[in-house]
């Protein structure tokens, strides 16, 4: 391994330890449904996108809250010495995937059958703080820097 590559793998180590990441496999809803409210919440503060998650009234709403508390729960594991409110967290990146869809079929007139599509989806959920955000970038520029 080469140091450039080296020095690479070495600031996304670092940034790995400062992001949270939660995933929720199979989750029992459309795709679509589960993209307008991760939509709401994409780029928003912690403590904000619970608000929107709390009073929204869209049935994946309820699930995508739990799952930010998990990525919350997930980042103070990794940062104990730091505080959520002194961290500035917000919601890097939500992805809603296409999950396992259950085929099943109903019964039609004459003989015939309507096929019914259950869809499911992947959540992940990115937590990251802007202060570190502010610190990686200027790390990144002074490697820019000793390159030249």
């Amino acid at each position: 391994m080469g140091v450039k590559s080296r020095t690479r793998a070495k600031i996304r180590k670092e940034a790995k330890k400062k992001t949270a990441v939660a995933t929720l496999q199979n989750n029992p809803t459309s795709p679509r449904k589960a993209r307008l409210v991760a939509d709401l919440i994409r780029g928003k503060r912690v403590e904000l996108a619970l608000h929107t998650l709390k009073n929204t009234s869209k049935q994946p709403a309820e699930k995508m809250r739990k799952l930010l508390l998990s990525a919350i729960a997930n980042w103070q594991l990794k940062n104990e010495k730091l505080r959520i409110e002194d961290a500035d967290l917000f919601v890097n990146e939500i992805k809603v995937d296409v999950g396992r869809t259950l085929k099943r079929i109903n019964t039609a007139p004459q003989g015939r059958a309507h096929r019914i599509r259950k869809r499911s989806n992947h959540i992940t959920i990115i937590l990251g703080s802007k202060s570190q955000q502010a610190l990686e970038s200027a790390e990144e520029e002074k490697i820019e820097n000793n390159k030249e």
